[in-house]
């Protein structure tokens, strides 16, 4: 417990300190709300999902011994830690980068596993590791200033620079950079022979642990949702070139935004000016976050783990 609190406590820190550099100790705030919101939305789904399990199980002898739940999930966890506190260390670790887990992700049930699955596919900023979790925030936070700005008619501002067009493209590719190669990547390993004779668990949950893999590697995560056999040529390569990809390319595109805005000039705050340390701001951030991460990484989680639930 002491080390999960290490692991999700300094990316909350480094926000915070963000906002006293700058400062403007309100915006850092914000962050660290936005943050806070995302992390223990899909932890409370993860530890509820895996401490109800599956009504279809019987109970366990191990689980009625030691005062769990009876319908609780503990196949694949240690009896110490039970399915509450597995599920915690889990997302709790998949939302910092770190990768750590105490519990087998393959074992988990579908609304479990995706709790911990969309940290990874919201890019990791709940709260994201050391340092990635508040840069990767920050460009977020110009699309949302920029698609607010579009909402009332004003040029959008972040931090009192003005977020133009070469921002916003820089921005787009940001975004968009690690979904593609995840999704194209699983996609082709899906319908060719080198992909899918690894996977050795057909349907919807081979889908998500193909996802799972890329995802994972793409946004420097290293955990594995195993029941795929990656250790082949097809998957050794790709997910070389995605690991390549993922861990770079964000680094490049977020150290040219920041460029791009250095040399811009600061303009005095007027009434007009939307306010980024706000909760008006907060909520939009996250409707920002929630959607364009929904749109992008909805069809294949109802093929995956949603298609999961309900047809299971």
């Amino acid at each position: 417990m002491f080390d999960l609190l290490l692991v999700i406590v300094l990316p909350f820190a480094i926000a915070i300190m963000f906002g006293r550099l700058i400062g403007r100790p309100r915006q850092g705030y914000a962050i660290v709300a936005v943050m806070a919101i995302l992390f223990l939305g899909h932890t409370v789904v993860s530890m509820q999902a895996e401490a109800h399990g599956n009504h279809l199980l019987p109970a366990t002898v191990s689980q009625l011994a030691t005062g769990g739940n009876p319908g609780g999930s503990l196949e694949g966890k240690e009896t110490r830690f039970g399915p509450d506190g597995s599920a915690l260390m889990t997302v709790g670790t998949m939302g910092t980068t770190a990768g750590a887990t105490d519990s087998a992700l393959d074992s988990y049930t579908p609304v479990g596993g995706a709790g911990a699955f969309v940290g990874i596919l919201l890019g990791e900023v709940s709260p994201g590791g050391d340092g990635g979790g508040i840069y990767s925030m920050l460009v977020l936070a110009l699309l949302a200033v920029f698609v607010a700005g579009l909402m009332v008619g004003r040029t959008p501002e972040f931090l009192g620079k003005k977020i133009r067009a070469p921002q916003m493209k820089l921005v787009l590719a940001y975004v968009l950079t690690i979904p593609v190669v995840v999704l194209v990547f699983g996609s082709m390993s899906l319908v060719i022979g080198p992909g899918t004779r690894s996977i050795l668990n057909p349907g919807f949950h081979g889908l998500s642990e193909v996802t799972y893999a890329f995802a994972s590697v793409a946004n420097n995560n290293g955990s594995a949702f195993a029941g795929l056999s990656a250790n082949t040529p097809w998957y050794d390569t790709t997910l070389g070139l995605v690991m390549l990809v993922g861990r770079f390319a964000p680094i490049v595109l977020a150290l040219a935004i920041a460029g791009s805005l250095a040399g811009a000039r600061v303009h005095a705050r007027t009434r007009a000016t939307l306010d980024t340390s706000g909760p008006t701001f907060v909520v939009f951030l996250l409707g920002v976050i929630v959607i364009v991460g929904g749109l992008i990484y909805f069809p294949m989680l109802i093929l995956g783990p949603i298609g999961e639930r309900i047809v299971g």
